[in-house]
Protein backbone atom coordinates (compact mmCIF):
# COMPACT_ATOMS: atom_id res chain seq x y z
CA UNK A 1 0.00 0.00 0.00
CA UNK A 2 1.67 3.55 -1.20
CA UNK A 3 2.39 5.28 1.71
CA UNK A 4 1.43 9.52 1.79
CA UNK A 5 5.19 10.52 1.10
CA UNK A 6 5.07 8.01 -1.95
CA UNK A 7 1.85 9.23 -3.31
CA UNK A 8 3.28 12.96 -2.93
CA UNK A 9 5.71 12.17 -4.85
CA UNK A 10 3.49 10.04 -7.51
CA UNK A 11 1.40 13.13 -7.85
CA UNK A 12 3.91 15.87 -7.92
CA UNK A 13 5.45 13.94 -10.97
CA UNK A 14 2.67 12.50 -12.81
CA UNK A 15 -0.27 15.53 -11.78
CA UNK A 16 2.40 19.08 -11.94
CA UNK A 17 5.80 17.42 -13.12
CA UNK A 18 7.78 17.76 -10.34
CA UNK A 19 10.79 15.68 -10.90
CA UNK A 20 13.23 17.67 -8.81
CA UNK A 21 12.43 19.58 -5.50
CA UNK A 22 14.58 22.80 -4.07
CA UNK A 23 15.48 22.84 -0.84
CA UNK A 24 13.24 21.97 1.75
CA UNK A 25 9.87 22.26 -0.53
CA UNK A 26 9.15 18.47 -0.13
CA UNK A 27 9.74 18.91 3.25
CA UNK A 28 7.19 21.15 3.12
CA UNK A 29 4.49 19.40 1.14
CA UNK A 30 5.08 16.58 3.62
CA UNK A 31 4.83 18.78 6.51
CA UNK A 32 1.05 19.95 5.22
CA UNK A 33 0.18 16.80 4.65
CA UNK A 34 0.74 15.23 8.15
CA UNK A 35 -0.64 17.80 9.39
CA UNK A 36 1.58 20.81 10.43
CA UNK A 37 1.63 24.31 10.09
CA UNK A 38 3.93 25.69 7.05
CA UNK A 39 5.39 29.22 6.57
CA UNK A 40 7.17 29.33 3.31
CA UNK A 41 8.89 32.77 1.99
CA UNK A 42 9.75 31.42 -1.68
CA UNK A 43 10.79 34.38 -4.48
CA UNK A 44 8.36 34.44 -7.26
CA UNK A 45 8.12 31.96 -9.62
CA UNK A 46 10.37 29.25 -7.24
CA UNK A 47 7.06 27.41 -6.92
CA UNK A 48 5.71 28.28 -3.79
CA UNK A 49 2.00 26.67 -5.11
CA UNK A 50 3.40 23.21 -5.03
CA UNK A 51 2.86 23.47 -1.28
CA UNK A 52 -0.21 23.42 -0.85
CA UNK A 53 -1.13 22.01 -4.61
CA UNK A 54 -0.11 18.55 -3.84
CA UNK A 55 -0.78 17.14 -0.55
CA UNK A 56 -4.76 19.19 -1.44
CA UNK A 57 -4.28 16.67 -4.58
CA UNK A 58 -3.18 13.96 -2.34
CA UNK A 59 -5.68 14.59 1.22
CA UNK A 60 -9.32 13.62 1.13
CA UNK A 61 -11.28 16.85 1.49
CA UNK A 62 -11.11 20.66 0.96
CA UNK A 63 -8.72 22.48 0.23
CA UNK A 64 -9.16 26.53 1.22
CA UNK A 65 -7.51 29.03 -0.74
CA UNK A 66 -7.21 32.54 0.44
CA UNK A 67 -6.02 35.10 -2.34
CA UNK A 68 -6.49 38.49 -2.23
CA UNK A 69 -6.55 38.81 -6.20
CA UNK A 70 -9.50 37.96 -8.08
CA UNK A 71 -7.74 37.37 -11.43
CA UNK A 72 -5.03 35.24 -9.54
CA UNK A 73 -7.70 33.43 -8.27
CA UNK A 74 -8.61 32.77 -11.97
CA UNK A 75 -5.36 31.61 -13.02
CA UNK A 76 -4.40 29.47 -9.92
CA UNK A 77 -8.17 27.15 -10.70
CA UNK A 78 -7.17 27.01 -14.39
CA UNK A 79 -3.55 25.81 -13.71
CA UNK A 80 -4.98 23.13 -11.32
CA UNK A 81 -7.89 22.38 -13.66
CA UNK A 82 -5.53 21.78 -16.48
CA UNK A 83 -3.39 19.25 -14.04
CA UNK A 84 -6.05 17.64 -12.24
CA UNK A 85 -9.02 17.91 -14.34
CA UNK A 86 -12.06 20.26 -15.29
CA UNK A 87 -13.56 20.75 -12.15
CA UNK A 88 -11.30 20.43 -9.30
CA UNK A 89 -11.41 24.23 -8.61
CA UNK A 90 -13.57 26.67 -8.10
CA UNK A 91 -13.89 30.15 -7.32
CA UNK A 92 -16.07 32.25 -5.15
CA UNK A 93 -15.62 36.11 -5.17
CA UNK A 94 -17.75 38.90 -5.99
CA UNK A 95 -17.24 38.30 -9.89
CA UNK A 96 -18.94 35.17 -9.70
CA UNK A 97 -22.34 35.46 -10.87
CA UNK A 98 -25.46 33.68 -8.99
CA UNK A 99 -25.84 30.68 -11.24
CA UNK A 100 -21.75 30.14 -11.28
CA UNK A 101 -21.81 30.47 -6.85
CA UNK A 102 -24.53 27.90 -6.87
CA UNK A 103 -22.82 25.54 -9.14
CA UNK A 104 -19.68 25.85 -6.90
CA UNK A 105 -21.38 24.85 -3.80
CA UNK A 106 -22.86 21.83 -5.29
CA UNK A 107 -19.39 20.71 -6.44
CA UNK A 108 -17.84 21.39 -3.26
CA UNK A 109 -20.24 19.58 -1.57
CA UNK A 110 -20.57 16.53 -3.65
CA UNK A 111 -16.92 16.59 -3.36
CA UNK A 112 -16.13 16.51 -7.16
CA UNK A 113 -14.48 20.05 -6.46
CA UNK A 114 -11.05 19.92 -3.66
CA UNK A 115 -10.35 23.54 -3.58
CA UNK A 116 -11.69 26.67 -3.43
CA UNK A 117 -10.43 30.18 -3.69
CA UNK A 118 -11.83 33.31 -1.91
CA UNK A 119 -10.58 36.69 -1.26
CA UNK A 120 -10.31 37.39 2.81
CA UNK A 121 -14.13 39.67 2.19
CA UNK A 122 -15.39 36.70 0.98
CA UNK A 123 -14.72 35.40 4.61
CA UNK A 124 -16.60 38.28 6.18
CA UNK A 125 -19.79 36.86 5.48
CA UNK A 126 -21.39 34.40 7.70
CA UNK A 127 -23.07 32.10 5.21
CA UNK A 128 -19.66 31.75 3.40
CA UNK A 129 -17.46 30.61 6.73
CA UNK A 130 -20.73 28.55 7.89
CA UNK A 131 -20.64 26.84 4.55
CA UNK A 132 -16.97 26.04 4.75
CA UNK A 133 -17.28 24.61 7.75
CA UNK A 134 -19.70 22.29 6.68
CA UNK A 135 -17.62 20.77 4.20
CA UNK A 136 -14.63 20.10 7.31
CA UNK A 137 -11.71 21.54 5.01
CA UNK A 138 -8.77 19.88 5.43
CA UNK A 139 -6.20 22.72 5.02
CA UNK A 140 -6.13 26.27 4.77
CA UNK A 141 -3.37 27.93 2.74
CA UNK A 142 -2.90 32.39 2.82
CA UNK A 143 -1.62 33.26 -0.62
CA UNK A 144 0.63 36.66 0.03
CA UNK A 145 0.66 36.26 3.58
CA UNK A 146 2.34 39.44 3.89
CA UNK A 147 -0.80 41.51 3.45
CA UNK A 148 -1.71 40.36 7.37
CA UNK A 149 1.46 42.21 8.89
CA UNK A 150 1.99 46.15 9.69
CA UNK A 151 5.80 45.18 8.74
CA UNK A 152 4.44 43.87 5.42
CA UNK A 153 4.40 46.04 2.07
CA UNK A 154 0.90 45.27 1.43
CA UNK A 155 -1.32 45.68 4.62
CA UNK A 156 -4.63 44.30 4.11
CA UNK A 157 -7.06 44.69 6.75
CA UNK A 158 -9.58 42.08 5.98
CA UNK A 159 -6.22 39.92 6.50
CA UNK A 160 -6.74 40.34 10.19
CA UNK A 161 -9.88 37.91 10.12
CA UNK A 162 -8.37 34.84 9.25
CA UNK A 163 -7.18 33.11 12.45
CA UNK A 164 -11.16 33.53 13.78
CA UNK A 165 -11.85 31.77 10.12
CA UNK A 166 -9.52 29.36 10.29
CA UNK A 167 -10.59 28.23 13.94
CA UNK A 168 -14.20 28.46 12.85
CA UNK A 169 -13.49 25.79 10.44
CA UNK A 170 -11.96 23.63 13.11
CA UNK A 171 -8.60 24.46 13.14
CA UNK A 172 -6.92 22.82 9.67
CA UNK A 173 -3.45 22.74 9.04
CA UNK A 174 -2.48 26.25 7.88
CA UNK A 175 -0.03 27.09 5.06
CA UNK A 176 1.12 30.51 4.32
CA UNK A 177 2.85 31.90 1.43
CA UNK A 178 4.70 35.24 0.31
CA UNK A 179 7.22 36.00 -2.30
CA UNK A 180 9.24 38.69 0.51
CA UNK A 181 8.77 38.67 4.31
CA UNK A 182 11.91 40.09 6.41
CA UNK A 183 12.61 38.24 10.33
CA UNK A 184 9.93 40.65 11.95
CA UNK A 185 7.58 40.38 8.98
CA UNK A 186 7.14 36.47 9.39
CA UNK A 187 6.87 36.91 13.21
CA UNK A 188 3.87 38.73 12.57
CA UNK A 189 2.52 36.16 10.01
CA UNK A 190 3.04 33.42 12.71
CA UNK A 191 1.80 35.42 15.46
CA UNK A 192 -1.40 36.70 13.47
CA UNK A 193 -2.73 33.59 11.49
CA UNK A 194 -2.07 31.67 14.73
CA UNK A 195 0.19 29.10 13.29
CA UNK A 196 1.19 26.62 15.72
CA UNK A 197 4.90 25.69 15.46
CA UNK A 198 5.07 25.90 11.95
CA UNK A 199 7.59 24.40 9.72
CA UNK A 200 9.48 27.86 8.26
CA UNK A 201 10.94 27.45 5.09
CA UNK A 202 13.18 30.65 3.47
CA UNK A 203 14.75 30.13 0.62
CA UNK A 204 17.32 32.50 -0.81
CA UNK A 205 15.97 35.65 -2.31
CA UNK A 206 18.62 36.34 -5.19
CA UNK A 207 17.50 36.37 -8.56
CA UNK A 208 20.61 36.22 -10.38
CA UNK A 209 19.16 36.76 -13.47
CA UNK A 210 17.72 40.29 -12.82
CA UNK A 211 20.78 43.03 -13.18
CA UNK A 212 20.31 45.58 -11.41
CA UNK A 213 20.78 49.47 -12.23
CA UNK A 214 20.47 52.80 -10.50
CA UNK A 215 20.32 55.95 -12.65
CA UNK A 216 20.81 59.56 -10.46
CA UNK A 217 19.02 62.85 -12.07
CA UNK A 218 19.41 66.31 -11.16
CA UNK A 219 15.77 67.80 -12.06
CA UNK A 220 12.35 66.11 -12.77
CA UNK A 221 12.58 66.51 -16.20
CA UNK A 222 15.67 64.94 -17.05
CA UNK A 223 14.17 62.08 -14.90
CA UNK A 224 11.04 61.52 -16.96
CA UNK A 225 12.81 62.20 -20.05
CA UNK A 226 15.21 59.43 -19.44
CA UNK A 227 12.54 57.17 -18.31
CA UNK A 228 10.80 57.66 -21.42
CA UNK A 229 13.88 56.80 -23.93
CA UNK A 230 14.83 53.84 -22.04
CA UNK A 231 11.46 52.10 -22.01
CA UNK A 232 10.81 53.03 -25.73
CA UNK A 233 14.99 51.24 -26.34
CA UNK A 234 14.02 48.38 -24.44
CA UNK A 235 13.10 45.21 -25.32
CA UNK A 236 9.55 44.17 -23.56
CA UNK A 237 7.49 43.30 -22.34
CA UNK A 238 7.73 45.02 -19.47
CA UNK A 239 6.31 47.22 -16.47
CA UNK A 240 7.15 50.89 -16.17
CA UNK A 241 6.26 51.84 -12.02
CA UNK A 242 5.32 55.70 -11.28
CA UNK A 243 4.12 57.31 -8.24
CA UNK A 244 1.04 58.33 -9.09
CA UNK A 245 -2.52 57.50 -11.54
CA UNK A 246 -1.61 60.78 -13.27
CA UNK A 247 1.56 59.97 -13.83
CA UNK A 248 0.77 56.37 -15.24
CA UNK A 249 -2.04 57.69 -17.76
CA UNK A 250 0.77 60.58 -19.20
CA UNK A 251 3.77 58.41 -19.38
CA UNK A 252 1.63 55.79 -21.23
CA UNK A 253 0.32 58.20 -23.49
CA UNK A 254 3.71 59.29 -24.10
CA UNK A 255 4.89 55.24 -24.78
CA UNK A 256 1.89 54.62 -27.02
CA UNK A 257 3.15 58.23 -29.14
CA UNK A 258 6.71 56.37 -30.15
CA UNK A 259 5.16 53.19 -31.20
CA UNK A 260 4.39 50.63 -28.13
CA UNK A 261 1.58 48.81 -26.96
CA UNK A 262 1.33 50.57 -23.81
CA UNK A 263 -1.87 51.07 -21.11
CA UNK A 264 -1.94 52.87 -17.46
CA UNK A 265 -3.17 50.94 -14.89
CA UNK A 266 -4.52 52.13 -11.38
CA UNK A 267 -6.88 52.16 -8.84
CA UNK A 268 -9.00 54.54 -10.40
CA UNK A 269 -9.82 52.42 -13.64
CA UNK A 270 -12.93 50.31 -13.65
CA UNK A 271 -13.01 46.99 -12.29
CA UNK A 272 -13.30 46.36 -16.56
CA UNK A 273 -10.72 48.08 -17.80
CA UNK A 274 -8.44 47.39 -15.01
CA UNK A 275 -9.36 43.43 -15.99
CA UNK A 276 -8.61 44.03 -19.62
CA UNK A 277 -5.31 45.87 -19.00
CA UNK A 278 -4.10 42.39 -16.99
CA UNK A 279 -5.14 40.15 -19.58
CA UNK A 280 -3.77 42.26 -22.53
CA UNK A 281 -0.69 41.98 -20.76
CA UNK A 282 -0.63 38.58 -19.79
CA UNK A 283 -1.63 36.33 -22.85
CA UNK A 284 -3.21 39.18 -25.28
CA UNK A 285 -4.60 38.08 -29.21
CA UNK A 286 -2.56 39.20 -31.79
CA UNK A 287 -2.25 42.86 -32.79
CA UNK A 288 -3.62 43.25 -28.92
CA UNK A 289 -1.01 42.28 -26.45
CA UNK A 290 0.55 44.97 -24.73
CA UNK A 291 4.21 46.00 -24.82
CA UNK A 292 4.40 47.83 -22.01
CA UNK A 293 2.00 48.33 -18.54
CA UNK A 294 2.62 51.82 -16.33
CA UNK A 295 1.27 51.47 -12.95
CA UNK A 296 1.17 51.88 -9.76
CA UNK A 297 1.54 49.60 -6.94
CA UNK A 298 -1.99 49.06 -7.81
CA UNK A 299 -0.34 46.14 -10.61
CA UNK A 300 1.67 43.37 -10.21
CA UNK A 301 1.20 41.27 -7.38
CA UNK A 302 0.69 37.36 -8.47
CA UNK A 303 1.50 37.84 -12.11
CA UNK A 304 2.02 34.95 -13.67
CA UNK A 305 3.87 35.90 -16.94
CA UNK A 306 7.24 34.27 -17.54
CA UNK A 307 8.89 36.77 -20.20
CA UNK A 308 8.64 40.22 -18.46
CA UNK A 309 12.41 41.28 -19.36
CA UNK A 310 12.11 44.61 -17.36
CA UNK A 311 10.84 46.42 -14.80
CA UNK A 312 11.61 50.10 -14.76
CA UNK A 313 10.57 52.51 -11.58
CA UNK A 314 10.42 56.04 -12.60
CA UNK A 315 10.03 56.59 -8.63
CA UNK A 316 12.13 55.21 -5.74
CA UNK A 317 9.50 53.18 -3.90
CA UNK A 318 9.06 53.47 0.29
CA UNK A 319 10.50 50.60 0.93
CA UNK A 320 13.03 47.62 -0.30
CA UNK A 321 10.05 45.38 0.48
CA UNK A 322 8.10 46.89 -2.54
CA UNK A 323 11.14 46.85 -4.36
CA UNK A 324 11.45 43.90 -4.29
CA UNK A 325 8.58 42.46 -4.82
CA UNK A 326 7.88 44.34 -8.11
CA UNK A 327 11.04 43.64 -9.69
CA UNK A 328 10.65 39.87 -8.90
CA UNK A 329 8.08 39.89 -11.47
CA UNK A 330 10.67 40.08 -14.21
CA UNK A 331 12.68 37.07 -15.46
CA UNK A 332 10.54 34.15 -14.06
CA UNK A 333 11.44 31.98 -17.06
CA UNK A 334 15.05 32.60 -16.01
CA UNK A 335 16.08 34.40 -18.92
CA UNK A 336 17.94 37.19 -18.51
CA UNK A 337 16.05 40.63 -17.22
CA UNK A 338 16.47 44.03 -16.12
CA UNK A 339 15.73 46.22 -13.31
CA UNK A 340 16.01 49.81 -13.55
CA UNK A 341 15.74 52.54 -10.88
CA UNK A 342 15.39 56.33 -11.68
CA UNK A 343 16.77 58.05 -8.55
CA UNK A 344 16.43 61.70 -7.58
CA UNK A 345 17.19 62.42 -4.13
CA UNK A 346 14.36 65.09 -3.50
CA UNK A 347 11.84 62.10 -4.03
CA UNK A 348 12.80 61.19 -0.88
CA UNK A 349 11.12 64.17 0.88
CA UNK A 350 7.34 62.89 -0.05
CA UNK A 351 8.14 60.06 1.29
CA UNK A 352 9.32 61.19 4.38
CA UNK A 353 6.48 62.97 4.33
CA UNK A 354 3.85 60.72 4.12
CA UNK A 355 5.63 58.10 6.77
CA UNK A 356 5.36 60.95 9.62
CA UNK A 357 1.57 62.02 9.23
CA UNK A 358 -0.88 61.96 12.33
CA UNK A 359 -3.84 60.50 12.81
CA UNK A 360 -5.90 62.85 14.79
CA UNK A 361 -6.59 61.79 18.39
CA UNK A 362 -10.53 62.78 17.80
CA UNK A 363 -10.58 60.37 15.42
CA UNK A 364 -9.78 57.53 16.80
CA UNK A 365 -11.27 58.50 19.88
CA UNK A 366 -14.34 58.35 17.35
CA UNK A 367 -13.64 54.57 16.08
CA UNK A 368 -12.77 53.04 19.89
CA UNK A 369 -16.13 54.70 21.25
CA UNK A 370 -18.17 53.42 18.04
CA UNK A 371 -16.57 49.57 18.19
CA UNK A 372 -17.41 49.84 21.97
CA UNK A 373 -20.97 50.62 21.34
CA UNK A 374 -21.86 48.78 18.25
CA UNK A 375 -19.21 45.54 18.22
CA UNK A 376 -18.76 43.38 16.84
CA UNK A 377 -19.71 45.23 13.90
CA UNK A 378 -18.32 45.33 10.55
CA UNK A 379 -16.66 48.58 8.92
CA UNK A 380 -19.29 49.95 6.81
CA UNK A 381 -21.31 49.88 10.01
CA UNK A 382 -18.92 51.64 11.98
CA UNK A 383 -18.84 54.15 9.22
CA UNK A 384 -22.16 54.99 9.44
CA UNK A 385 -21.39 56.42 13.29
CA UNK A 386 -18.24 57.71 12.29
CA UNK A 387 -18.55 59.35 9.38
CA UNK A 388 -14.75 58.83 8.21
CA UNK A 389 -14.39 57.49 5.00
CA UNK A 390 -13.02 53.87 4.53
CA UNK A 391 -9.69 54.77 3.96
CA UNK A 392 -8.91 56.88 7.11
CA UNK A 393 -11.16 54.58 9.29
CA UNK A 394 -9.19 51.26 7.92
CA UNK A 395 -6.14 53.08 8.84
CA UNK A 396 -7.46 53.78 12.64
CA UNK A 397 -8.80 50.48 12.68
CA UNK A 398 -5.56 48.99 11.89
CA UNK A 399 -3.96 51.09 14.60
CA UNK A 400 -6.31 49.83 17.48
CA UNK A 401 -6.30 46.22 16.09
CA UNK A 402 -2.01 46.15 16.45
CA UNK A 403 -1.72 48.23 19.79
CA UNK A 404 -4.16 45.44 21.16
CA UNK A 405 -7.37 47.28 21.99
CA UNK A 406 -9.41 46.44 19.13
CA UNK A 407 -9.85 42.55 18.45
CA UNK A 408 -10.94 41.70 14.63
CA UNK A 409 -13.12 38.37 14.46
CA UNK A 410 -15.39 37.11 11.91
CA UNK A 411 -17.94 39.03 13.34
CA UNK A 412 -16.52 42.21 12.82
CA UNK A 413 -14.65 44.64 15.69
CA UNK A 414 -15.02 44.10 18.89
CA UNK A 415 -13.45 46.39 21.91
CA UNK A 416 -10.93 44.70 23.98
CA UNK A 417 -12.06 44.33 27.95
CA UNK A 418 -10.61 46.50 30.16
CA UNK A 419 -9.61 49.01 27.75
CA UNK A 420 -11.13 52.55 28.47
CA UNK A 421 -11.18 55.55 25.28
CA UNK A 422 -8.40 57.40 26.64
CA UNK A 423 -6.48 53.62 27.02
CA UNK A 424 -7.18 53.23 22.93
CA UNK A 425 -6.01 56.36 21.97
CA UNK A 426 -2.39 56.27 23.88
CA UNK A 427 -2.11 52.92 22.73
CA UNK A 428 -2.80 53.84 18.93
CA UNK A 429 -0.65 57.04 19.30
CA UNK A 430 2.41 54.69 20.52
CA UNK A 431 1.87 52.46 17.89
CA UNK A 432 1.70 55.02 14.98
CA UNK A 433 4.88 56.74 16.60
CA UNK A 434 6.62 53.13 16.17
CA UNK A 435 5.38 52.47 12.74
CA UNK A 436 6.60 56.15 11.37
CA UNK A 437 9.97 55.54 12.83
CA UNK A 438 10.25 51.89 11.16
CA UNK A 439 8.74 53.78 7.97
CA UNK A 440 11.15 56.28 8.15
CA UNK A 441 14.52 53.40 8.49
CA UNK A 442 12.54 51.71 5.84
CA UNK A 443 13.13 55.14 3.42
CA UNK A 444 16.80 55.35 4.60
CA UNK A 445 17.56 51.72 3.45
CA UNK A 446 15.81 52.39 -0.32
CA UNK A 447 18.09 55.36 -0.14
CA UNK A 448 21.22 53.70 0.99
CA UNK A 449 20.20 51.03 -1.97
CA UNK A 450 20.01 54.13 -4.56
CA UNK A 451 22.96 55.36 -3.24
CA UNK A 452 25.87 52.95 -2.44
CA UNK A 453 29.21 52.78 -3.86
CA UNK A 454 29.10 48.48 -3.49
CA UNK A 455 27.17 45.89 -4.76
CA UNK A 456 23.66 46.57 -5.09
CA UNK A 457 23.08 43.16 -4.72
CA UNK A 458 24.70 42.61 -1.26
CA UNK A 459 22.75 45.56 -0.27
CA UNK A 460 19.39 43.89 -1.04
CA UNK A 461 19.61 40.50 0.13
CA UNK A 462 21.19 42.09 3.43
CA UNK A 463 18.30 43.83 4.13
CA UNK A 464 15.82 40.92 4.11
CA UNK A 465 18.61 39.05 6.32
CA UNK A 466 20.26 37.01 4.14
CA UNK A 467 24.18 36.86 3.52
CA UNK A 468 25.70 37.91 0.44
CA UNK A 469 29.12 38.18 -1.80
CA UNK A 470 30.07 41.66 -1.60
CA UNK A 471 30.42 41.29 -5.37
CA UNK A 472 28.05 40.01 -7.74
CA UNK A 473 28.69 40.66 -11.30
CA UNK A 474 25.35 41.66 -12.70
CA UNK A 475 24.65 44.84 -11.30
CA UNK A 476 25.83 48.62 -12.34
CA UNK A 477 28.32 48.78 -9.39
CA UNK A 478 29.95 45.15 -9.98
CA UNK A 479 30.81 46.49 -13.51
CA UNK A 480 32.79 49.34 -12.66
CA UNK A 481 36.60 49.07 -13.36
CA UNK A 482 37.91 47.45 -10.15
CA UNK A 483 34.94 46.87 -8.28
CA UNK A 484 36.16 43.12 -7.71
CA UNK A 485 39.70 43.90 -6.06
CA UNK A 486 37.84 46.28 -3.53
CA UNK A 487 34.98 43.81 -2.83
CA UNK A 488 37.61 41.26 -2.05
CA UNK A 489 39.47 43.84 0.38
CA UNK A 490 36.21 44.90 1.86
CA UNK A 491 35.45 40.89 2.62
CA UNK A 492 39.12 40.40 4.23
CA UNK A 493 38.43 43.60 6.81
CA UNK A 494 34.82 42.52 7.89
CA UNK A 495 35.29 42.08 11.48
CA UNK A 496 34.79 39.07 13.86
CA UNK A 497 32.53 39.32 16.32
CA UNK A 498 29.08 39.94 14.80
CA UNK A 499 27.26 37.57 12.04
CA UNK A 500 23.88 37.95 10.33
CA UNK A 501 20.88 37.06 12.46
CA UNK A 502 22.83 37.49 15.51
CA UNK A 503 20.25 38.75 18.09
CA UNK A 504 21.18 41.53 19.81
CA UNK A 505 19.93 43.97 22.47
CA UNK A 506 20.28 47.82 22.03
CA UNK A 507 20.56 50.17 25.76
CA UNK A 508 17.99 52.20 24.25
CA UNK A 509 16.36 50.46 21.11
CA UNK A 510 15.79 47.14 22.64
CA UNK A 511 15.97 43.35 21.12
CA UNK A 512 17.59 43.47 16.96
CA UNK A 513 18.85 41.08 14.69
CA UNK A 514 22.24 41.68 12.44
CA UNK A 515 20.96 42.27 9.06
CA UNK A 516 24.74 43.05 7.46
CA UNK A 517 27.84 43.12 8.53
CA UNK A 518 30.11 46.22 6.56
CA UNK A 519 34.13 46.70 7.71
CA UNK A 520 33.31 49.69 9.81
CA UNK A 521 29.57 49.47 10.56
CA UNK A 522 27.26 47.01 11.36
CA UNK A 523 23.08 47.26 10.06
CA UNK A 524 20.82 45.84 12.87
CA UNK A 525 16.88 45.53 12.45
CA UNK A 526 14.76 46.49 15.48
CA UNK A 527 11.89 45.64 16.75
CA UNK A 528 11.20 49.13 18.04
CA UNK A 529 12.56 51.46 15.16
CA UNK A 530 13.42 49.83 12.42
CA UNK A 531 16.51 49.33 10.59
CA UNK A 532 19.56 51.24 11.92
CA UNK A 533 23.31 51.75 10.98
CA UNK A 534 25.75 51.41 14.49
CA UNK A 535 29.41 52.36 13.64
CA UNK A 536 31.57 50.18 15.15
CA UNK A 537 33.78 52.65 16.46
CA UNK A 538 30.53 53.43 18.75
CA UNK A 539 29.77 50.10 20.02
CA UNK A 540 33.58 49.38 20.41
CA UNK A 541 34.09 52.33 22.55
CA UNK A 542 31.15 51.92 24.71
CA UNK A 543 30.47 48.03 25.70
CA UNK A 544 26.85 48.19 26.61
CA UNK A 545 25.85 50.26 23.97
CA UNK A 546 24.89 46.73 21.80
CA UNK A 547 25.63 43.43 23.01
CA UNK A 548 24.65 39.57 22.11
CA UNK A 549 21.23 38.94 22.96
CA UNK A 550 22.71 35.95 25.43
CA UNK A 551 24.87 38.75 27.22
CA UNK A 552 21.77 41.24 27.71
Amino acid sequence: MEDTTGALRRIAREAFGIETWREGQFEAVRAAAEGRDVLAVMPTGHGKSAIYQVPGAVLPGVTVVVSPLVALQADQARALDAALGDGTAVVLNSMVRAPAERAAWEALAAGTARFVFLAPEQLAREETVSRLAELEPRLFVVDEAHCVSAWGHDFRPDYLVLQDVRRRLGSPPAIALTATASPHTRAEIVERLGLADPLVLVQSFDRPEIELRVQRHESEDGKRAAVLSQVASLDGPGLVYVATRRESEELAAALAGKGLAAAAYHSGLRAADRASVHARFLEGSPGEQLDVVVATTAFGMGIDKPDVRFVVHADIPDSLDSYYQEIGRAGRDGGAALAVLHYRPEDLGLKRFFAGGHVPEDQVASVFEAVRALGPARAATLRERTGLSPRAQSRILNLLVHSGSVHAGRSGYRASGGVGSGDAVSRARAEEESRQRVDASRIEMARGYAETDGCRRHWLLNYFGEDAPSWCGTCDRCEEDGSREQAREHEANVPEGWSMQDPVRHRDWGAGLVMGVESDRITVLFDSVGYKELALSAIDGDERLLVHAEHA
